[in-house]
């Protein structure tokens, strides 16, 4: 991954998890790993996710989370986001907001999205997952999580 430490603000919202209000303060003394996508992305998301939830089988640590931001909120209901990121790991969060609390914490990563109703739906957005450590320092980017166990060593060096 890529050293981002400094480089990005640190880890800071508010939105909805099972219909519950939660923020970033939530997740302060867990490493956490920010990840934006939908639940019926057909292939990116569900193979980020699937190494992602991998690389937590190589940490071995209740302290790390996956942050699973959903940039269809039309869609992706709250409901339906919690069943979609439990199905992966127990430690994976999903995340819904409104338009504009998805629009800032989108822009504060950099990261573009877009959703055109259609016919066809069509939803694209970028695939960047970025790791904050206990404090919510933004420390990692990657745009490859392919080798998890790679992942996974940078992930441990954040939980020590």
């Amino acid at each position: 991954m890529t050293d981002i430490s400094g480089g990005m603000p640190r880890l800071k919202f508010h939105m909805t998890s099972g219909g519950k209000p939660v923020s970033a303060e939530d997740f302060r003394g867990k490493v956490v790993a920010l990840y934006f996508g939908f639940t019926h992305c057909p292939d990116v998301c569900p193979a980020t996710l699937a190494n992602l939830t991998d690389m937590l089988g190589k940490v071995n640590s209740p302290d790390v989370r996956i942050l699973f931001v959903t940039v269809d909120p039309d869609r992706d209901s709250d409901a339906v986001m919690a069943d979609y990121a439990k199905a992966f790991s127990p430690q994976m969060v999903g995340l819904r907001g409104g338009r504009n609390e998805l629009a800032n914490l989108a822009r504060t990563y950099r990261i573009a999205y877009g959703v055109k109703k259609g016919p066809p739906y069509e939803v694209n957005h970028s695939n960047a997952v970025y790791f904050f450590d206990r404090e919510g320092k933004t420390r990692l980017v990657t745009t490859d999580t392919g080798n998890t166990s790679a992942v996974a060593q940078d992930v441990k060096r954040l939980l020590d």
